[in-house]
């Protein structure tokens, strides 16, 4: 049985992981969790798992969930009632649990790193759910990982695809993930992207886009900052830097495929020309579980796929200009260092101005550009973890400026 400490429990990663350990109660056990602000929803995961720890972010919120679990009637109450603790430090504490045998890291965002990163140092085993570690601190978190011998495992629907597809070659031993040395035997990745919500829009029709629109995306269930970047293919700009640092490929031999039925994950190109693709339906849970049985594979009760109702697999470039952002994510990646902190860090602020209705869909990747372009005079080439959260915050800055000035 794997002990598990899962990091944003009540956000979309959280459930699922949380649906997992219910279907396979002899494999998996919560040790630990960590939250935002749901504590209505925290109190019932607290009840049923029955955690040692919990953690949350605003720590503020502590004396109303202690309040919340003490008002429980005593047949609903946990067994033991868990340690409370909040803030950086108590996310970190639960990052680092010593009962954890996996850390599961759904917290959206940047705001993952740093707990990211105690679990790295305290030797854990991580399920990677929160991508933005890798992009904005890769040159931090690789060496990292080296020193601690921990192994960073994606539960990305993409890399975890490239990552079971690798399993079945020569190199597997060599496939076990962020060593930032090139996989042997790996020439291409192709990402596969849905496309968004606005996979059928043209570019003119994107003027009218309203949040509504960006946060209906026609085949995968997210949380609503994903399923923005899934509209603007950040998402997947962002994958191809994560793919970089997973897997040790440059810039050049990852490629981005629009595939609307959502059916095949991901492919890799070996260097005998054979093409190998990991193939399922559009849902979360699979990858999940893969990181989490790993190297073993559980068998699950889930419907199974079937390409005969599928009918179709249909596969296209995507459009340069209707997708600035991917472009975009690109160019920060080749350039390195801190620019992908500050592409990363731009995009989140954006989407979340976005969100709140501050700017128009079509303004997101002006204000990337906009801070991407002004970082270019301070790229730091090899950056150390002040170096990213430095960034990190002079990034939002810029794009918040930028709003209050009125240049979108």
């Amino acid at each position: 049985m794997k002990a598990i400490s899962l990091l944003g429990s009540t956000g979309s990663i959280g459930t699922q992981t949380l649906e997992i350990v219910d279907e396979f109660p002899s494999q998996f056990k919560v040790v630990a969790l960590t939250a935002g602000k749901n504590l209505p929803l925290l109190v019932k995961q607290i009840q049923k798992h029955n955690p040692e720890i919990v953690a949350l972010a605003d720590e503020s919120l502590l004396p109303e969930l202690e309040e919340r679990l003490n008002n429980l009637d005593i047949e609903q109450r946990p067994k033991i009632l868990p340690q409370l603790t909040g803030g950086s430090d108590g996310l970190n504490t639960v990052a680092s649990w010593k009962s954890a045998d996996l850390v599961v890291t759904g917290i959206v965002g940047c705001a993952g790193l740093l707990p990211t990163l105690a679990a790295i140092r305290s030797g854990k085993d991580l399920a990677l759910a929160n991508k933005e570690t890798l992009i904005a601190a890769g040159p931090v978190v690789l060496p990292e990982l080296k020193i601690s011998g921990s192994r960073l495992l994606p539960a990305d629907s993409e890399h975890s695809a490239i990552f079971q597809c690798l399993q079945g070659t020569p190199w597997a031993e060599n496939a076990r993930l962020s060593t930032g040395v090139p996989t042997p035997g790996l020439r291409r990745i192709q990402l596969t992207a849905s496309g968004g919500a606005f996979r059928d829009w043209s570019t003119e029709e994107l003027k009218k886009a309203t949040i509504k629109d960006a946060i209906s995306h026609p085949n995968w269930s997210m949380g609503r900052k994903i399923t923005v970047d899934s509209a603007t293919l950040m998402n997947k700009g962002l994958e191809v830097i994560e793919a970089h640092y997973l897997f040790g490929l440059d810039y050049d031999h990852i490629e981005i495929v629009i595939h609307p039925q959502s059916i095949i994950h991901s492919m890799v190109e070996l260097a005998d020309s054979s093409v190998l693709a990991q193939l399922g339906w559009p849902d979360m849970k699979l990858p999940i579980l893969y990181c989490m049985s790993w190297p073993n594979r559980l068998e699950t009760p889930w419907r199974r796929l079937n390409l005969t109702e599928v009918k179709q697999l249909t596969f296209s470039s995507p459009d340069i200009a209707k997708y600035p952002c991917m472009e975009l994510a690109y160019s920060a990646g080749q350039s390195g260092g801190t620019m992908p902190a500050v592409l990363n860090a731009a995009n989140e602020e954006a989407v979340a101005q976005f969100l709140n209705e501050k700017i128009h869909f079509l303004d997101i990747p002006k204000m990337i550009e906009i801070a991407c372009e002004r970082h270019k005079k301070d790229l730091n080439s090899n950056p150390i973890l002040d170096d990213i959260i430095s960034v990190d915050k002079w990034a939002r800055t810029i794009v918040c400026e930028q709003i209050y000035k009125g240049t979108c």
